[in-house]
């Protein structure tokens, strides 16, 4: 199981918004934050330099950090990017997920198994 995953979708979004930033980036860091009526939202933030500590993936030429903070919670996560009629995002399809509020704007996750989260570690050295 890999810590997480990104579609072709999103690894292709993220390419754009890399080649659209003004200034040079390394990648795409994802992490959590408190929010929302459920308790916590996902959050992506340009990487200039890689964070030491932090969990990597490269999938489909792009590169993601995981913040070790929020790793725990999104082993396993696959994240994609989705267009409708009415917004294009990023979307989480996240199996620790035990709940969501009502508008979308956060989710309510328990923590992954440590001993896969050991094992997706070790997969990836």
């Amino acid at each position: 199981m890999n810590i997480m995953s990104i579609s072709e979708l999103a690894a292709n979004r993220i390419k754009e918004i890399i080649a659209n930033s003004e200034n040079p980036v390394a990648g795409l860091r994802v992490g959590m934050k408190n929010a929302g009526c459920a308790g916590v939202a996902y959050t992506m933030e340009y990487v200039k330099e890689p964070i030491k500590g932090d969990d990597f993936v490269h999938e489909h030429g792009v590169d993601i950090y995981v913040d070790p903070k929020a790793t725990l919670f999104l082993l396993g996560t696959v994240m994609d990017f989705e267009t409708t009629k009415l917004s294009s995002s990023f979307t989480f399809s996240n199996p620790n997920q035990v709940g969501a509020c009502g508008c979308g704007e956060s989710v309510q996750l328990e923590a992954a198994d440590l001993e896969e989260l050991a094992k997706a570690r070790a997969e990836m050295k």
